[in-house]
């Protein structure tokens, strides 16, 4: 099966992790028989580098036209006080492809809970998804400037058919996993979350199996810390989205650990790691290649219907952090640190060896 792949590197970090991450496709066309078309264009600071521009006309057209996009990271202090911003490319290829709703796993990783902040105890059995609203909200009301010293107004829009779209691709993952959905909102001050309360309850009748619970958003915000393991999929507009996700990312104990999708109703899905560029790190063979790795599997997932493809590459990933191969962000013992490119070569051998990885047991806590 052939797909047609754009992959944006973008800054930092990003560049080192694409790599490593089409090393890791290269070796899942192999063992499963697909052939993937990659076209590597710029953006971010990048972009702006090569053509004036964080998002080139070029760019726009060759992501709409592919099967899924992939990002690196794009910013860094290089492009601090210019004109042109490396992130005004991201917000434009969001907008660009009008991925609206935004899929990020939340999973605790056995062999990492000696970094993480909470209890181990605590993190038995946590596997969650967040679903963010990723284009409307306050981010995008208006007025957006400021107008005199004194004062500032921001508007939280939306309207019923941006919801309904947001809830139903939650409720399609929530009917496809363990039948739990869990809305967040502020529905006991805000009219739009009384808007979005009525959305849910409305779509909750097309799916009977699946479990709806209403949850305000300072309750879920405390849950999250308190019993992580009792979410299942979460649902909630942009700004809650970005808090709350942000909060649940710290279960991993690391940033570097998380994959993201956005997704639309038609067209190519974006997916991306939720790190930042790193700059300070860029070049020294130290970042963490995990999120962006996990953020192809998840678009072998959503994108390709490639399951059993997704599987082998999450699998490979317990694999290597049962073995201890872990890179400075997610290791307790800085003695022993690997380096992307051995973190890349470890997933590999996992995944080329295809006895080994039939035999690899799922030992996710």
């Amino acid at each position: 099966m052939e797909k047609a792949i754009t992959v944006l590197p973008g800054d930092g970090i990003g560049p080192e992790v694409m790599k490593g991450t089409l090393r890791v496709l290269k070796a899942i066309e192999s063992r499963f028989h697909h052939r993937f078309t990659v076209t590597e264009m710029p953006i971010g600071g990048n972009a702006i580098d090569e053509t004036g521009n964080p998002l080139p006309p070029e760019t726009i057209e060759q992501c709409k036209k592919s099967d899924a996009v992939l990002l690196g990271a794009v910013g860094g202090p290089k492009w601090d006080g210019m004109e042109q911003r490396p992130e005004q490319g991201l917000l434009r290829i969001r907008k660009e492809l009008n991925v609206f709703a935004n899929v990020r796993p939340v999973k605790a990783f056995g062999p990492l809970a000696d970094i993480a902040p909470l209890k181990p105890a605590l993190l038995e059995n946590v596997d969650l998804v967040f679903v963010r609203e990723l284009t409307g909200g306050i981010y995008f009301g208006q007025p957006k400037e400021r107008k005199g010293s004194d004062e500032a107004v921001d508007t939280l829009y939306y309207h019923r058919k941006e919801i309904e779209r947001v809830v139903k691709k939650a409720f399609v993952l929530a009917a496809s996993r363990k039948k739990k959905l869990t809305s967040v909102d502020k529905a006991n001050v805000l009219e739009s979350s009384k808007l979005w309360r009525e959305v849910v309850d409305e779509t909750a009748k097309h799916y009977p199996d699946v479990k709806v619970e209403h949850m305000l958003v300072d309750n879920a915000a405390m849950q999250l810390v308190r019993n992580p393991a009792q979410f299942d999929v979460i649902v909630t507009e942009n700004m809650f989205g970005d808090i709350l996700s942000d909060e649940a990312s710290m279960i991993t104990g690391s940033l570097g650990m998380l994959a993201s999708a956005s997704l639309s109703e038609e067209g190519p899905g974006l997916y991306e790691p939720v790190h930042g560029s790193a700059p300070d790190i860029a070049g020294t063979n130290a970042a963490n290649p995990l999120g962006m790795i996990l953020s192809a599997a998840m678009m072998l997932r959503h994108s390709f219907h490639m399951n059993d493809e997704a599987d082998a590459i999450e699998l490979a990933v317990q694999e290597v952090l049962n073995a201890n191969f872990r890179t400075g962000d997610i290791s307790s013992n800085k003695d022993k640190v690997s380096t992307t490119d051995q973190v890349v070569e470890q997933l590999i051998y996992r995944l080329e060896d295809n006895a080994a990885a039939a035999t690899l047991i799922e030992v996710y806590v």
